[in-house]
Parts: structure tokens; sequence; C-alpha cells
């Protein structure tokens, strides 16, 4: 009995379409149409030979192909085989097409006709394209708002005697409608002011349904709340052709907690923590704490944000902050405790813009040298972030610019004006080659270099600058050989990645840097090496084997993880 079932088992129908001559959209189209015959045996095989060629043959009429000749027979066998040999023969083509539409719609510059390439006189016929064409049009339709439009002449005239079809797609817009005031409901214990900078448009707006879901997004994205249900229906519209837009809001609990763990060679095992509270008032106001502890750095954080207009991207941030470090391989130490205000913006070329105001305070130990530093420090910063990917990118690019500056006498001890860049690029090449660049450039100009705390002053060396150098190896020495920093930094890099498996890449790359004192630039180190990497859900985890080119020592072991960018 057993053998019975597994020999019946075994018995699958296969459907074999043969087009003569070869042609591959004409034999999907046949396939699909019927479908699988999988679970037919010879008999049943037989029995639908009839139906089978009925629908070869509207499979064929689908792409314009009125005359086709169709046989079928059945193979018997282990696996029965029903055989379609199809001549499709001449296809019906296209004569007269007449494709318009009239109203506002035609004249918004992102609406667009369909592809009339494909619907020209004399191209075949494909109903599929002519069905595309009709659905093209309502969804534009519909996204922009002409809810009441209609086709005023929608025909498909197919001639098979005279091989030829007319077309003929005529669509009224009609009126677009416009989106209301948005309403909010829920218990919330935000301002009305505020949920309403969170929208972006004004009520009056023409409808658009990117609009919409912007709106959704840009709730979902506060942080605020945990459920957004966002009713805009052309249903509910008025006489006039305004759609009310109704949103119910759940809020999320109010305080987070984060607790993470990681390594890499540059300062070890490291733990990291934050506490948020996402709203403390009816202006939306949130605060917390951060914190990160490893072997030579330990620093905690707090902060205060007020947002402003508009609040998902501008804001006012009262920092603070104690950073306790030791230098890496040397007995030197900083102790640094810094407090102001930062305006975060985000401008609508897309740079993000910090303007701050910073006082800090810094007692350090340099070799043999200690002393206090206090600076009172405006400071900007332009970044830019293009990236296809935010975990695990395949094309984009980074850029960013920081200066801040010191007056002495003004709440300062020192003049300083002090500046860094960073460049990134990342493109990848048919798939599975990918390269990466990097350059990095700092410097610093003061009339008290010896007096500058070490938290602004360069370091080159380790995980993210020159690989190969231990982290924070590569500066300046003082007489007694202690690393000291210095007042300008130039570091690059370039990897170069192949795709083994999915998650899976193998790099080599060469990185040039150090730090320094003088504009007469000292000969770069270099460090060249072959690494890992495997892409896990917070980003690719780096394992790199780099050899110093220029001094004495061996292979060094870097590891680290994070997006590229």
């Amino acid at each position: 009995m057993l053998l019975c079932v597994s020999l019946g088992a075994q018995a699958q129908g296969v459907l074999e379409v043969r087009v003569q001559p070869a042609d591959a959209a004409l034999q999907a189209n046949i396939e699909g149409y019927i479908g699988s015959v999988a679970e037919r045996d010879e008999r049943a095989l037989r029995r639908s030979q009839r139906a089978a060629r009925e629908q070869a043959s509207k499979a064929a009429q689908a792409l314009g192909f009125y005359h086709a000749q169709i046989d079928s027979s059945v193979r018997a066998g282990s696996n029965p085989t029903l055989l379609l040999t199809v001549r499709p023969g001449e296809p019906v083509r296209l004569r007269h097409v007449t494709l318009r539409v009239e109203g506002a719609l035609s004249a918004l510059k992102g609406f667009r006709l369909p592809d009339v390439k494909a619907l020209q006189p004399g191209q075949p016929l494909n109903h599929g394209l002519y069905d595309d064409a009709k659905r093209l049009i309502l969804n534009q339709a519909s996204r922009y708002g002409f809810f009441s439009g209609h086709f005023t002449a929608q025909r498909l005239a197919v001639d098979p005697e005279a091989n030829v079809a007319d077309i003929e797609l005529v669509y009224e817009s009609g009126p677009r409608y416009t989106l209301g005031t948005v309403h909010f409901e829920g218990d919330t214990p935000f301002d009305e002011s505020l949920l309403q900078r969170l929208v972006p448009f004004k009520g009056g707006t023409p409808y658009d349904s990117n609009l919409v879901n912007e709106l959704n997004q840009a709730l979902q994205s506060s942080g605020y709340f945990e459920g957004v249900l966002v009713d805009a229906s052309p249903t509910s519209a008025t006489a006039q052709k305004i759609i009310p837009v109704q949103v119910r809001l759940t809020l999320r609990k109010p305080r987070t907690m984060g607790l993470g763990v990681g390594y890499s060679t540059d300062v070890g095992p490291r733990l990291k923590s934050n506490w948020t509270r996402h709203w403390v008032n009816s202006a939306g106001d949130s605060y917390g704490a951060e914190a990160e502890l490893s072997a030579p750095r330990q620093n905690i954080g707090l902060w205060y944000d007020t947002p402003l207009d508009p609040p998902l991207t501008d804001k006012l941030r009262w920092a603070g902050g104690y950073q306790y470090e030791e230098i890496a391989d040397t007995d030197s130490l900083s102790k640094l405790l810094t407090v102001g205000p930062e305006w975060h913006s985000k401008l609508p070329s897309g740079w993000e813009r910090v303007i701050s105001l910073k006082l800090q305070h810094e007692e350090y130990r340099l070799g043999n040298d200690t002393g206090q530093s206090t600076l009172l420090m405006p400071g900007i910063s332009y970044g830019y972030l293009k990236s296809d990917n935010k975990v695990d990118p395949h094309n984009g690019y980074r850029l960013q610019f920081d200066a801040e500056a010191a007056k002495e006498g003004i709440g300062s001890d020192n003049n300083l004006v002090h500046g860094n860049v960073l460049l990134k690029g990342l493109t990848t090449l048919g798939q599975n080659h990918r390269l990466l660049g990097r350059l990095q450039f700092g410097g610093s100009i003061t009339n008290g270099y010896k007096t500058i705390p070490p938290s602004l002053r360069f370091f080159a060396g380790g995980d993210q600058s020159v690989r190969g150098y231990g982290y924070q190896e590569l500066s300046p020495e003082n007489s007694d050989g202690d690393r000291i920093g210095g007042r300008y930094l130039v570091a690059g890099s370039v990897e170069y990645q192949y795709s083994i498996a999915e998650k899976w890449r193998i790099a080599t790359f060469i990185d040039q840097g150090n730090a320094f004192n003088t504009l007469q630039l000292p000969s770069l180190k270099t460090g060249i090496g072959i690494g890992i990497r495997w892409v896990s859900p917070v980003g690719p985890i780096r394992i790199d084997l780099a050899h110093p080119m220029d001094d004495t020592g061996g292979v060094r072991l870097h590891f680290s993880m994070g997006p590229e960018l």
C-alpha cells in the first residue's frame, strides 16, 4: 500500500509549450493562463486538451495573436506531458490610437501620459498595455485628488480579418479636491499648535496622497506616539470638494531606557546606556541622559530639547557632560566638563546645521605637563548624508564640516580657532564590487598651543584612522617621548570590498595619515591590510589585519562595527 502511494505521488503531469518561431513572452503568457497540471494523470490531461487550447488561444489574443494555430497532444509515461504546439502567425497591429487627458490633471507638472511608444500605430496589439494605460491614468488621478474624473471614451476595437485594432482613451479629470484642516483625536498632553506644526501642509492645499503619507510619517517619527491613524477619505468630502483630515493618536510610553555592549580594538569592551523622557510638557519638550564606559574613556551626558519650527528637524538643545579619558598607552589623561546650548536645524538643501555656544573646562596631564583650560567657544557645523540604506548602504556619501573658536578674555584663557573636515564616499559596481574612500583634515590656530587641552589636539591611528597603528599612536612627542597631540591632522583611506555571499565580504585597504605641528607636512604613516565583513542587523562587523609600512612591527588586529557612512 505504501508502495502504491509512493508511485502515485511520482506521476506528475507536465505542461510543455512550444512556440514556432520562438517567442518567450507568448510562451510565458500561455503557461500562466493554463497554470499547473502537476496533479493531473494521463487521462485527466487528455480530457483537458480542448480547454487547454482555448486557454492558449486567449493568452495569444491578449498579446495580439488572433490567428494562432494551436495543436495539442499527450505523451504517456511516468510523468505524462501535455504538449501544445503554437504557431502564432502575424499579430494584430494598432491602426488609430487616441490617448488624451482633459482638464486640470493634464496641466500638472508631475502628470505623465502612458508610454506612447508601445501604443503607437503600427505596434503589435497588447491588451495588457491597454489596461496598464487606463490604470496609470486612474492612479494618477487618484493620487492628485481628481476623484470626480471619468473616461468619456474607453474603447478597444479589434478587426481580426483586417488584422488591425483601434484604441481610444479620453479621460476628463474634473475638479481637483483639496485637503481640509487637520483635526486630531485622542488623549494627548500636547498643545494644538505643536500638533499643527507637525502637519506638512495647510488647509486648502490641493490633494496629494504623498502629503497624507508625509503627515503619517511625521507623526510617527516625532517620538511622541505609538499609534497614528490618518483618515483622509474622499467619500467624506464636502460639496466644495474639501476632504476633512482626521487623525487618531495613541501616546507611547513616556520613558524608555536602552542598554548596549560593544567592542573595538581602539577602546576594548564598551558599555553604553541611555534614558529618555519623550515629553515633559504640552510644548513637547524632552530630556535624557546617556553614558559610556570603557577602559580608557568614561563619560556621561545630559540634554534637554525644545522643539522649534518645524519641530521634526529644528530644536534648541541644552547639553552638558563630563568625560574622563586616558590617552592610549600613556600616563596622560583628561577630565573634561562641558555645558552650553545648541541650535539644531535642517536646511531646505538637506544639510544639517548645528550652531552652538560651548563652555568647557578641562584638567589634563600630557606627559610631564599638567594644566587647566577654560574655553567659551561659539561653533558651527554642517553635515550632509546621502545614502540608499541607513544600516548597510551600497551607494552614498557623507560630508562633515566643523569649526569653533575662542577669544582670550571673553570667557576663555586662550585664543583658538579649531576645525575639522570629514569626507566619506561609497559606490558599488556590478553588485559585488564596493569602493570606499575617506579623507579627514583637522587644524587649529592659536598663539598658546602648550595650553591647548588634549580634547582639542589631534591624534591619528586606530580602527577609524590609520589601521596598522594603535589608537592615538600617531602624534608629535615631547622631549621625553610622550605623545602630546598635534596642531594638524591628515588621514585618508581607500578600501575595496568583494561580496562572496549575501552577508559576507572580503576587503583590502590602504590607509595613510599622521598628526603633526607644522604645515610642512611630515611623511605620512601608511598601513595596508586585508579584512572580512559580516553584515549584521546593526551594520557591518569589520575584522581587519593591518601592517604598518613605515615602522617596525607585526600585523595588528582591528575590530569595529557600525554603518560605513
